[in-house]
């Protein structure tokens, strides 16, 4: 392990206790969940809070006051469009000293140190944070594109509270990314003045699940999609529909599972032991595999002909 990695286990920076205190939250969420109905009384705002689109409605009748802060589901492009641009812009801004030898603007760097980031000189993070910037741009930039050309949104909603939250996160999970880069001063530090010279088995590990992970969730996103087109491509109808086909064949939301590995990928391509990173991946996990649970449940009580052998988010296992 490099030396640098032994540093930031002994520290919590700012970052990392963002990154842990929303894995937590999500955590005990979806202990709540499992726990059996009427064993602790339930909440209407907790429950609108963490339930969106389909699920959201598959509830008893909402509170006017919940329903007064309802936005259309098909919002979530703003997410992405936010991230495209956001984290465009930060990855221009690495690309800058990596490449052309300028440093990061003042108000950035002064950032970056606010968050947490450490002038610290070691290892393959300064391809690492590239690639995974790059790998994050790339994603929601597909995502975009999914939203506008092969999901089809019905009339589901989502909270307002939701969409900030979602806004904030493609905002913070860049300079998450970007706080990772060694820095000396206000330059990225590069071992030996060459990136290419960082290269490492694990930099192809991470890139090949990616484009893996990627592509089974652009295949999950089609069924989806496609439950409510005729064959001619044209949206017909916004009814839910059992989907089948790929991952489907395992769990009830296989896209949710395959945002999961993509954050893994990224882990592997930091090397593995990238503590803030991994907090990011628990968050994830926990905040999709709620996401999941609520919407196995809502599949498995409209359709009686649900198959059984699907699990909600982790094949064979839950």
């Amino acid at each position: 392990m490099a030396p640098w990695a032994g540093a930031e286990l002994s520290t919590l920076n700012p970052l990392s206790a963002v990154w842990l205190t929303l894995a937590a939250a999500f955590l005990v969420t979806l202990l709540l969940q499992l726990v059996p109905a009427g064993l602790f009384p339930g909440c209407p705002l907790f429950q609108d809070l963490i339930r969106y689109g389909k699920t959201k409605g598959a509830r008893p009748p909402r509170p006017a006051a919940c329903q007064a802060f309802d936005i259309p589901k098909r919002y979530f492009s703003h997410f992405y469009i936010i991230s495209v641009v956001w984290n465009g812009f930060l990855l221009w801004c690495l690309i800058q000293p990596l490449f052309m030898g300028a440093p990061f603007p003042n108000w950035l760097h002064g950032l970056l140190r606010i968050l947490g980031a450490s002038q610290f000189q070691g290892g393959e993070l300064a391809l690492s944070a590239f690639l995974v910037l790059v790998f994050l741009w790339l994603h929601s930039l597909r995502r975009l594109f999914e939203c506008f050309y092969v999901s089809v949104f019905s009339n589901a909603m989502i909270n307002v509270v939701q969409y900030c939250f979602g806004l904030v996160y493609y905002v913070l999970i860049g300079l998450t990314v970007l706080s990772q880069v060694p820095m000396d001063g206000r330059n990225a530090y590069v071992i030996g003045k060459n990136l290419l010279m960082q290269a490492r088995w694990f930099h192809i590990l991470g890139m090949l699940m990616f484009i893996w992970s990627s592509a089974h969730q652009y295949k999950c996103h089609v069924i989806l999609g496609n439950l409510r087109k005729n064959k001619a491509g044209v949206v017909i109808h916004c009814n839910y529909r059992i989907p089948f086909g790929d991952w489907f064949e395992y769990v009830s939301s296989p896209n949710y599972l395959a945002e999961l590995m993509i954050y893994i990928s990224m882990a592997v391509t930091f090397g593995f032991h990238n503590i803030t990173w991994w907090l990011v991946v628990t968050y994830v996990f926990f905040s999709q595999a709620l996401a999941a649970f609520l919407s196995h449940k809502f599949y498995k009580s409209k359709f009686v002909s649900y198959p059984k052998h699907r699990k909600a988010f982790l094949p064979f296992l839950f």
